[in-house]
């Protein structure tokens, strides 16, 4: 029988730091009774990306729940980013990574985002080399997929921001307005601390960096939200 998804585990900026996403997957999972994960890049380190990785992905795979991820700016150039996650999707039929596409889990919930730094300017260079970072209209195309899904309950993923004009924060107006017109019950978004807001009828939730030992835990239907903490950790703390 398949697992009805309820409450997400949401994981920010790994940065690399693979022994504490281990240590959460392993030793604080049980105890979470979460259904699926998602993960909101940056997942590398610069020296030593693909092996990252695949520490990464394998970690994912080896609790055996659904997990869905997006990259984050620093996860270029996009070939090994694409090349590691697309063997861990044969290896574990669980994972799906969703940067610029979607997924459905459960056969209830459409996972769907778009990773890298994602600037409003419509003339800004595209890059995918030396960082990744996409003009507006871009994850606007590649996300009109959503559309052809009538799954009713949505969570986007996003390595950007959205502005949040009522509560004057800087940001994206592109990911605000994706917001507001894909109406997901939850956005969850890469953040430098753990923070909720609404944005029209959505959830928008920053989970923390986990390089620095910071989770959240979303339950998608009633929209509560619990931080949680692993004690001892340090940012760059890598395998």
């Amino acid at each position: 029988m398949t697992r009805r998804i309820r409450k997400v585990l949401a994981v920010g900026p790994i940065r690399g730091a693979v022994e504490p996403l281990q240590r959460l997957l392993g030793e604080e999972l049980p105890g979470l009774e979460v259904d699926a994960v998602a993960v909101v890049g940056d997942l590398g380190i610069a020296w030593s990306k693909p092996d990252t990785y695949r520490a990464v992905f394998n970690s994912l795979g080896d609790m055996g729940l659904p997990a869905f991820w997006i990259p984050g700016p620093i996860d270029a150039p996009i070939s090994q980013y694409l090349r590691e996650s697309y063997n861990m999707e044969i290896a574990f039929p669980r994972l799906r990574g969703i940067h610029g596409t979607a997924a459905i889990a459960d056969g209830q919930v459409l996972f769907a985002g778009m990773g890298g730094e994602i600037v409003d300017d419509p003339d800004a260079p595209r890059v995918e080399e030396s960082m990744l970072r996409y003009p507006g209209w871009e994850a606007e195309y590649r996300l009109q997929l959503i559309d052809q899904f009538d799954q009713p309950v949505r969570v986007l993923l996003f390595a950007t921001r959205p502005a949040h004009k009522g509560l004057h924060e800087l940001g994206s107006e592109v990911v605000a307005e994706l917001i507001k017109t894909y109406a997901p019950k939850v956005a969850i978004v890469a953040g430098e601390g753990a923070a909720e807001e609404r944005l029209g009828t959505s959830l928008v939730i920053s989970p923390g960096r986990l390089d620095l030992g910071i989770y959240s835990v979303i339950d998608i239907h009633d929209g509560s939200v619990e931080v949680g903490e692993l004690a001892g950790v340090t940012a760059g703390q890598t395998t």
